[in-house]
């Protein structure tokens, strides 16, 4: 049986999902957020799956053959807290990390609770860096 991938970039409107998020300040950070990745990355935030905005994407290919396509960055307002995605493996993500301030981490993930506990240029170098990391990894990207 074909593997298939869960996340796919969609039609949904962006606007449209951040509306429905239900905490004010978390939807505010969200439209922020949607401006910084936008300006960082030259990229227009799109949809993936039901609650990943998107920007940018690129094709993956594991060594094990699993492959499909992944925006280059994104982020998702969640209940409990704002997920920041980073492609996991970047060599140089720890080291800007270490001043973005309150956050913490998982494999691709960065989690924040709001905008205000962290530095916004950190946050800019942050993506241009994944990109940049991407795009070396995955010529084409």
């Amino acid at each position: 049986m074909a593997y298939q991938q869960k996340t796919k970039e969609t039609d949904r409107s962006v606007v449209e999902f951040i509306e429905s998020v239900e905490n004010p300040k978390k939807r505010e950070d969200a439209y922020n957020l949607v401006n910084i990745f936008s300006e960082a990355t030259g990229f227009e935030a799109r949809m993936w799956g039901p609650s990943i905005i998107g920007f940018g994407s690129y094709h993956y290919k594991y060594e094990s053959g699993h492959e499909g396509d992944a925006p280059l960055v994104g982020f998702s307002p969640r209940k409990a807290k704002i997920s920041l995605y980073f492609a996991p493996g970047d060599p140089n993500r720890e080291e800007l990390l270490k001043n973005l301030g309150k956050h913490t981490t998982g494999k691709g993930c960065v989690y924040i609770n709001k905008l205000a506990d962290i530095e916004i240029d950190v946050l800019k170098k942050l993506i241009t860096q994944c990109i940049q990391y991407l795009q070396e990894k995955y010529p084409g990207a």
